[in-house]
């Protein structure tokens, strides 16, 4: 028996294929005494007859609304993961306000420790950081003292060791600790991203070391110099107050200047893939773990012919990973056309010795 859709809210255009609407009424003059029963009698009751003529039934395949409202407001339904671009945004305006505001305070105390022409004690306080943190490194300003060098040198560093905190911490967070997985997935067989993330800055702390100790020996800088014109060498800020002087410190900075640079944009290519790779393993994650619904089915059915097959599934699950998109499928669809000439939905082997002749 057909069930009616009044009070339903419509389906999905895609929907309008399995509805069927209700059959046209018959003519009076067609309807003879026999086939008047009456309205007491078992059958269609009176309030049938008494429906709108328009009224859309569904069809006895179409799916339950019952249903489709309950896979929505299941309980053990997942959420989609929500976009953290305002969190990080939020923790990125906090840690640079944290960042400025502790380079001003320190700098407005110890102006007497900084070359360069003063103008404005907060004004030059913040010119100073924001040159340092884009280790632009004009030179107009720099520091005099031991103090001040130390602190410069870990004012250039700080921003570094606060990324990769805030991307490990989050990466590690929510799971249980094993040395092997916290190294090498083993699922995927890989390295992991956060070890990537370890090596890269060891190796820019390596760089740092190297520089200090050359300096030491070569340039008879005392370590706090050494460290200082490290630092400044391999974050390229280069104030230009300290520089290599000797012939063979200057051979040895033609290499090291090169290898340190590259190691610290390595490090910062890290940082970024991990922050990426986090967002893509929770889609991932939601993707794989979550129901199948309706629309999902609606989605998927790319040949309409009212169910999913296998590679549909898979398509369609890549495309909600964001692995692949729309232009990624019609490039391997046209390929596919050109390696069947005779768009019989198979790729022979007359129609690959075909394709090498031309």
């Amino acid at each position: 028996m057909e069930i009616g859709l009044e009070g339903e809210p419509f389906l999905p255009s895609r929907l309008e294929p399995i509805l069927e609407a209700e059959e046209e009424p018959i003519p009076e003059s067609a309807i003879s005494d026999h086939d008047i029963q009456d309205p007491c009698a078992p059958g269609p009751s009176a309030a049938h007859f008494s429906q709108p003529r328009n009224t859309i039934h569904r069809c006895k395949t179409a799916p339950a609304l019952a249903a489709m409202r309950e896979s929505k407001s299941g309980p053990g339904r997942l959420s989609k993961p929500s976009s953290d671009s305002s969190s990080i945004i939020r923790q990125a305006f906090f840690l640079l306000f944290l960042y400025l505001t502790l380079g001003v305070v320190i700098y407005s105390f110890n102006r007497d420790n900084f070359s360069g022409f003063e103008t404005h004690a907060v004004v030059d306080a913040l010119y100073f950081c924001i040159v340092t943190m884009c280790t632009i490194g004009y030179g107009d300003i720099a520091p005099l003292t031991p103090a001040t060098k130390v602190f410069a040198c870990v004012f250039v560093l700080e921003n570094m060791i606060l990324t990769s905190i805030q991307v490990g911490g989050a990466a590690a967070a929510g799971r249980g600790f094993s040395a092997r997985n916290y190294i090498v997935d083993v699922e995927k067989g890989r390295m992991r991203i956060r070890l990537k993330v370890g090596l890269a800055l060891g190796v820019v702390v390596l760089c740092i070391g190297t520089g200090t100790m050359m300096l030491y020996f070569l340039e008879n800088f005392d370590w706090i110099d050494s460290v200082y014109l490290s630092v400044m060498s391999v974050t390229t800020v280069g104030y230009g107050d300290k520089a290599f002087k000797t012939l063979p410190g200057r051979l040895f900075a033609a290499i090291w200047l090169l290898f340190s640079t590259l190691a610290v944009a390595r490090a910062f290519l890290y940082l970024a893939e991990a922050r990426i790779d986090k967002r893509h393993r929770r889609i991932t994650k939601w993707v794989l773990h979550r129901e199948i619904t309706v629309e999902d089915l609606l989605a998927a059915d790319v040949n309409h012919n009212g169910f999913i097959s296998k590679s549909e599934y898979v398509i369609y699950k890549l495309k909600e990973m964001g692995k692949i998109g729309e232009n990624d499928i019609l490039q391997i669809c046209n390929q596919f056309n050109k390696l069947d000439p005779n768009n019989s939905g198979k790729i022979t082997l007359p129609d690959l010795l075909e394709n090498y002749r031309l």
